[in-house]
């Protein structure tokens, strides 16, 4: 089986502090109200939110999910990485998806954020 490895950047005017909370440590709360259509809820599995952390995803209608491990998060340099190791995103093609994400301040007082995705 190969690789593949996809790297994108995004820019927001949320502040980074702000936006990783959001994303990465607030997720299982503030996703679900943010986009009620792709995420019916977030539960926690096992652990407190740092590495080890397990999840369980629940998509929109509730019929499909996947579950990931916190791999790192360091809360000062606003840095995530997390595993998808079971559920629906690996459609039976692919064994886990690995996600890194980075959040930089841009010059605008907002923010960059740089994910890279190994498939």
């Amino acid at each position: 089986m190969g690789v593949f490895t996809y790297e994108s950047e995004a820019s927001t005017v949320i502040p980074p502090a702000r936006l990783f909370k959001a994303l990465f440590v607030d997720a299982a709360e503030v996703m679900p109200k943010a986009l009620p259509q792709a995420i019916k809820s977030i539960a926690i599995l096992e652990g407190d939110g740092g590495p080890g952390t397990l999840k369980q995803t629940y998509f929109g209608d509730g019929s499909l999910s996947f579950k990931e491990r916190t791999d790192a998060i360091d809360k000062e340099n606003l840095s995530y990485a997390y595993t998808v190791f079971e559920g629906a995103v690996l459609a039976n093609t692919y064994e886990k998806i690995f996600n890194e994400s980075m959040i930089e301040a841009s010059p605008d007082g907002g923010s960059v954020c740089k994910t890279s995705t190994t498939y």
